[in-house]
């Protein structure tokens, strides 16, 4: 199996890169962050941990976890967000494991985090891409999606650092520009993956 890793800071354009993966022909597109809303709505071993280590505000009025209640806490404020992220992180990678375990040998998988590199499903990428974009471009993104300004900038801080990791990075993808750009880009990454990994197969 190839495994394509996808990391990068909130906003910077993952999940498109991660579409143009698929239209590629990689599948499947595992996205962390929505198997934490996943595991936030059906494990209640997690909704247990989330509710005794933050309590009954981050309750929705139905039950769930409320996500943006729960971000409120631990953006800002980095003791809770180690918190939670103590709680979270080892069901998420644990998950995610199940998920590759299951797929064919033959199967191109992507695994989108935002923090892939700080456990073991970084290590078992066989390509580690980091998606970039202009901080204003992000805040951007944020604000379009309803975030208040001050949450977004938190949101932001609270981000890897790509010069902590840039021995780990394989190849960066500039999502700043135009559309079409991009694309070219990842055409060619995934053309490039697909050859080092199963030669003869790149023009399939």
């Amino acid at each position: 199996m190839l495994l394509i890793g996808i990391t990068g800071g909130i906003a910077s354009g993952k999940s498109t890169v991660d579409g143009m993966l698929l239209e590629l022909g990689a599948a499947p597109v595992i996205d962390a962050d929505r198997t934490v809303h996943d595991l936030y709505r059906q494990d209640p071993a997690v909704r247990a941990a989330v509710l005794a280590a933050f309590g009954p505000v981050v309750l929705a009025v139905d039950g769930a976890i409320d996500r943006k209640a729960l971000g409120v806490i631990v953006f800002g404020c980095p003791a809770a967000l180690r918190r939670l992220e103590g709680i979270i992180h080892p069901a998420v990678r644990r998950t995610i494991r199940e998920q590759l375990e299951s797929l064919p040998d033959d199967a191109v998988a992507v695994v989108d985090a935002v923090k892939l590199l700080e456990g073991e499903l970084g290590a078992l990428a066989d390509t580690v891409w980091w998606v970039t974009a202009r901080p204003e471009q992000q805040l951007e993104r944020l604000l379009g999606r309803g975030m208040e300004e001050v949450q977004a900038r938190a949101r932001l801080a609270a981000q890897p650092s790509l010069a902590e990791w840039r021995s780990r990075i394989d190849l960066l993808i500039d999502n700043s520009g135009r559309m079409e750009d991009t694309r070219r880009h990842v055409s060619l990454a995934y053309r490039n993956a697909l050859a080092a990994h199963h030669p003869g197969s790149a023009g399939q």
